[in-house]
């Protein structure tokens, strides 16, 4: 079975092969079948997803699967949400070189992300008086988490997809931390596993993420729903 991802992010298509791997299905990235990326106008992560599987399923006349995700900050109202992928506004490059523009972005990002986080909590992020919680307010502000949500169609008019959904919870440094992953990884501190997710190893990122929650779910749905 044919599933069209509606990506051309390199790292997210490894990834999802990885998870989904276990499936009878053949992960073909939207960007081989010559399919332009689709509008993502959407507030939520699942209207996005959807939009943007309906896109893929249509113009590749079967069966897609696409997610929306991002990093939000409950101290900065959610942000960035379904903002993450251009925080910090689409930043062009005059090469045309894809990866390098993604480069370019995620350091835009960052850099926007640590400046809003500086202003919420005096420019430490470790000021603050202590709450009940036991956490300084800069600690509090610098609570986030990493969520996904993966929607997968058998054809642009099924009338139901399927959603899985994951969240990952964090901390944000004050600095990027390690040279692996992608977007805000660099950032997102793991307590439990003592390290940026930009730090982990693949398959470790792999078995904890957000995305690898919501991909184990919807493995689950593929193999029992459509039985591929």
């Amino acid at each position: 079975m044919r599933l069209v991802l509606a990506s051309n992010n390199a790292k997210k298509l490894a990834e999802l092969r990885e998870l989904l791997g276990a499936l009878a299905v053949e992960l073909v990235p939207q960007g081989e079948l010559g399919i332009a990326e689709a509008e993502e106008p959407h507030d939520t992560f699942i209207e996005n997803a959807l939009a943007k599987a309906r896109h893929a399923a249509r113009a590749a006349g079967g069966a897609a699967i696409a997610d929306d995700s991002g990093l939000c900050v409950p101290a900065l109202g959610g942000e960035p949400g379904v903002h993450s992928a251009v925080f910090a506004g689409a930043v062009p490059v005059a090469s045309g070189d894809r990866e390098a523009q993604r480069r370019a972005q995620d350091a835009a990002n960052n850099a926007l992300l640590l400046q809003r986080l500086a202003a919420q909590t005096g420019g430490t992020g470790e000021s603050g008086k202590t709450g009940e919680t036991g956490e300084t307010g800069g600690e509090a502000a610098r609570r986030a988490y990493f969520a996904c949500t993966l929607v997968a169609l058998r054809h642009a008019e099924d009338p139901e997809p399927l959603v899985a959904t994951g969240r990952w919870p964090g901390t944000l440094l004050s600095a990027p931390r390690g040279a692996g992953g992608f977007g805000y990884d660099p950032l997102m501190f793991i307590p439990s596993l003592s390290c940026s997710v930009a730090e982990l190893d693949a398959d470790v990122k792999n078995r904890h993420s957000h995305r690898a929650l919501a991909a184990r779910q919807m493995r689950e749905l593929i193999a029992t729903v459509w039985q591929p």
